[in-house]
C-alpha cells in the first residue's frame, strides 16, 4: 500500500468527511452515526483526527470531544475519546497510535485535566496513562411507591417535538449523582436511545423529567435520569408505574432517597480514566450507560 494517505482535523463542517468517518465506523463496528443529523447534528466540542485516501475514503480516525464530570461534588473540566478505528487492511501501520498521540496531546494543551474512555481492549490504552475505574451497579427492592399522583408517557425521538423537550432538559440538567456523573453531555444520550431499540424514554411532566429506562425479566433497569431536579426513587416508580418487584440502577443512587446493593458491574467494555488516580473516583460508582460513546 503506497497510496498517500492525509491527516485531517476537525473535519466534522466537511459533510463528506463527517460520512466518510461514518462509513468507516460502519463497516468496522456495525454503527450508524448519521442518526445524530436526526438529533442536532455532532456534539460540536468533538476534535477528530483521521487519515483519508485519495479517494476520500476515512482510513483510520481517534476523536476528543468535552465531556464535563461532576466527581465528588466538583466539577472536572474531562475529555472523552471515541470513535477509534482502523480499516482492517491498514493495521499494523502505526496509524491509530499516531492518532491516539495527537489526540491526547491536543487534549492536554486545551487544559482538561482528565482523560476518560470506555474500551474492550485496556491494555491497548495503559501505556498513555489510563487506568481502569471499576464500576458497580446497585441492586434492590422497589420502594413503596408514592401516594402523589404522578403521570408519565412514553417519548418518541422521530417526533422532532419529543427530540426537542429532551435535548432541551438535558441542557439545564441537574448531573444525576454527587458523586460521579456527567455534568452536561446531551449527544450520547440521545444517540445511546436510538441505537438500542429496548431502552425506554419516559417523561414526567409534573416533575419535568426524563427517564431512560429498560425492563429485563423481572426487574426494571433504570438507566438514566435528566431534570432540573432529580426526583425521588419512589416517585419514579409510581410514575413508571410498572408491576415489578426489583429494580436495577446503572448509576450512583445519592439522590434518589433509595439505596440497593452495589454490585460489581461485568459490562463489555472497561471505562478508564488518566490525569487523575482511579482512587479519585468515589467507589462504588457508574458511569450511567446513557453517557456511553
Amino acid at each position: 500500500m503506497s497510496e498517500r494517505l492525509s491527516l485531517r482535523q476537525g473535519y466534522f463542517a466537511d459533510p463528506k468527511a463527517f460520512q466518510a468517518l461514518a462509513d468507516l465506523l460502519h463497516d468496522v463496528f456495525g454503527i450508524d452515526i448519521t442518526l445524530q443529523n436526526r438529533l442536532g447534528g455532532p456534539d460540536p466540542s468533538s476534535m477528530p483526527f483521521g487519515y483519508f485516501d485519495e479517494a476520500g475514503r476515512c482510513i483510520a480516525n481517534f476523536s476528543a470531544f468535552s465531556m464535563p464530570l461532576v466527581i465528588e461534588g466538583r466539577v472536572v473540566k474531562a475529555a472523552g475519546f471515541q470513535s477509534g478505528a482502523v480499516r482492517p487492511d491498514y493495521r499494523g501501520r502505526g496509524l491509530y497510535r499516531d492518532l491516539m498521540h495527537r489526540a491526547f496531546a491536543w487534549a492536554d494543551a486545551e487544559g482538561f485535566e482528565v482523560g476518560i474512555l470506555l474500551t474492550d481492549k485496556p491494555d491497548l490504552y495503559r501505556s498513555f496513562g489510563f487506568q481502569v475505574v471499576p464500576q458497580f451497579h446497585f441492586c434492590g427492592n422497589m420502594p413503596k411507591t408514592s401516594s402523589r399522583e404522578i403521570h408519565s408517557r412514553d417519548l418518541d425521538l422521530a417526533n422532532a417535538d419529543d427530540i426537542m423537550l429532551v435535548s432541551g432538559i438535558l441542557a439545564n440538567r441537574q448531573p444525576v449523582s454527587r458523586m460521579f456523573a456527567v455534568q452536561r453531555q446531551s449527544e450520547m444520550f440521545l444517540l445511546n436511545a436510538l441505537f438500542d431499540p429496548e431502552i425506554r424514554l419516559s417523561y414526567l411532566p409534573a416533575l419535568d423529567t426524563v427517564i431512560g429506562w429498560k425492563i429485563d425479566g423481572d426487574t426494571v433497569q433504570l438507566l438514566d435520569i435528566a431534570a432540573r431536579q432529580i426526583p425521588l426513587m419512589a416517585d419514579i416508580c409510581a410514575a413508571l408505574g410498572v408491576p415489578l418487584e426489583r429494580i436495577e440502577v446503572f448509576f450512583p443512587t445519592d439522590r434518589l432517597g433509595w439505596s440497593g446493593d452495589a454490585e460489581p458491574y461485568a459490562g463489555s467494555c472497561a471505562l478508564m480514566v488518566r490525569g487523575i488516580d482511579p482512587s479519585a473516583v468515589p467507589t462504588p460508582a457508574m458511569l450511567s450507560p446513557m453517557a456511553d460513546f
